[in-house]
């Protein structure tokens, strides 16, 4: 049994790190528009709209339910249909017409995506390609760095286009070893492997295939490389102050290891590792060939049709290069690792690529019907006076507090840019702010407050580990809340300053 963490404790650790935080960076995304939308609930001058009030009742029931075990699923259509009738939307005009569209908009446009990449994770966990990477990372590293090594390892098939939750079942067995040999606290677990699939190679590394990265590139034109140096940046801010949390966790933690158990056996594997690994890194070399070599000699004049969109190669380039590195790697991978009942292999990966695709359509179309509310627009003007007018800040707070009420980077980010991403290419245009800069901040300031309670990926990883909110999410909310919101502050800081690099 994993024992409970006092609230005091909790608590002071968090002042602790938060002060230090808070300290270092002029911008502290979530602090300051929470700050605000009390300020604008509590205005005199527009009295009290129930409407902004609606919203975060909203999201706390959605974050109650989750943290109780109630899928979102159910929970995300009830509670948008709830607060369009409390609003005086009319409620079937409500779901069918908002809720339902928008989710149905996501699937329709990122489902190649959630296929490909889970079908690619299934093979390379049936094939033990993915423990065999894992291992080999963690014996190159030695047990005295096993929480390094899980992350790494977590980082390094994210990275590769394993899907997130693939990576979760596959990288736990590897760390309940590596904490059982060493000793350490197995309640730091869920925010060792969230720290490596859920921070630096969801939104911030350029090339990652996650579809956090895909989203921005139809809106502002740009690729998966969109502002490397700044998302380079804040993968190294993020995994380096995730590390000094976590160890230093351990270490006030002392009281809780466990003797060391020296016999434990460890994911291993027969599979030469050049197999394992060519896969993954065909990913990044062939987004980056089809991107800036193959896609551009084509004839795309077509695109131009109503047929296909009315639209042009620099919306859709980004898009289809990361579909065909993931075709390749998954045929790559089908090719290296032959896995044993492929039929089933492949049936089991497509299956498991819906639950994640339509928990997130399902907040996508929650987040829809909570931004036709009027209170939504009270909300974001407050947002825009606080960033004083400047696109790239509005666009960050925008984006990170659409993922935080939708509990997803990549739902509040498509709701981002479906309502308010004509606005902000006009307003880029207007004050020379790269495209490039944009995409790299919104992916980034999505990847922080998405990592709520009620976040599905959250609730997956728990129910691995088998551990509850309750023991293991306080380290989480700071790996993967706390951390990523301080490094998007940063690339902001240095966007304004220097621009797009």
């Amino acid at each position: 049994m994993v024992p409970t963490l006092s609230s005091e404790v909790c608590q002071k650790s968090a002042r602790v790190f938060l002060s230090a935080a808070a300290n270092s960076l002029s911008i502290v995304f979530y602090i300051s528009s929470r700050l605000q939308v009390m300020r604008v609930c509590c205005v005199a001058e527009r009295g009290f709209d129930m409407s902004v009030l609606l919203i975060f009742l909203t999201l706390a029931l959605l974050i109650v339910g989750a943290w109780r075990g109630v899928s979102v699923l159910i929970l995300a259509p009830l509670l948008a249909t709830l607060a369009a009738a409390i609003s005086g939307t009319p409620v079937f005009a409500g779901y069918t017409q908002i809720f339902m569209q928008a989710a149905g908009g996501f699937v329709v446009a990122f489902f190649p995506l959630f296929l490909l990449g889970a079908l690619f994770g299934k093979v390379m966990e049936a094939s033990g390609a993915a423990a065999r990477l894992a291992s080999a990372i963690a014996a190159a590293l030695g047990p005295q760095n096993a929480i390094l090594a899980v992350v790494l390892a977590c980082g390094l098939l994210t990275y590769g286009g394993v899907s997130l939750f693939v990576v979760a079942f596959a990288a736990w067995p590897l760390a309940h070893a590596l904490f059982v040999q060493t000793g350490l606290p197995q309640r730091l677990i869920p925010a060792t492997i969230a720290l490596g699939a859920f921070t630096f190679t969801m939104t911030a590394l350029p090339g990652t295939p996650s579809i956090q990265n895909a989203i921005p590139m139809a809106t502002f034109g740009t690729t998966a490389f969109a502002a490397p140096g700044l998302g380079l940046i804040a993968g190294a801010i993020m995994l380096a102050l995730g590390l000094v949390w976590l160890q230093w966790r351990v270490r006030a933690l002392s009281a809780d290891r466990v003797a060391a158990v020296t016999n434990t056996a460890t994911v291993a594997g027969s599979m030469p590792l050049w197999r394992a690994a060519a896969p993954i890194l065909s990913v990044g070399v062939v987004t980056l060939v089809m991107g800036s070599v193959v896609l551009p000699l084509l004839d795309t004049g077509y695109l131009a049709d109503p047929e296909y969109g009315a639209t042009e190669l620099s919306r859709v380039r980004g898009l289809w290069s990361v579909i065909a590195a993931l075709a390749v790697a998954l045929m790559l991978a089908l090719f290296l690792s032959r896995p044993a009942q492929l039929m089933k292999t492949l049936n089991e990966g497509a299956e498991s690529a819906l639950l994640p695709l339509f928990n997130t359509a399902s907040l996508v179309g929650f987040g829809a019907v909570i931004a036709t509310l009027p209170g939504f627009e009270i909300f974001r003007q407050s947002l825009d006076g606080l960033a004083g007018g400047n696109v790239l800040i509005s666009a960050a707070l925008s984006s990170a507090a659409l993922s935080g009420i939708t509990g997803s980077a990549s739902g509040g980010m498509s709701i981002a840019l479906d309502v308010l991403g004509p606005s902000i290419v006009a307003q880029a245009a207007i004050q020379g702010v790269d495209p490039a800069l944009l995409h790299r901040v919104i992916a980034v300031a999505t990847g922080g407050l998405d990592t709520l309670p009620h976040n599905g990926a959250v609730v997956t990883l728990l129910g691995i580990c088998g551990m509850t909110h309750r023991q293991a999410y306080g380290d989480i909310f700071v790996v993967a809340v706390v951390v990523p919101t301080i490094a998007c502050a940063l690339i902001v800081t240095l966007g304004m300053m220097f621009g797009s690099f």
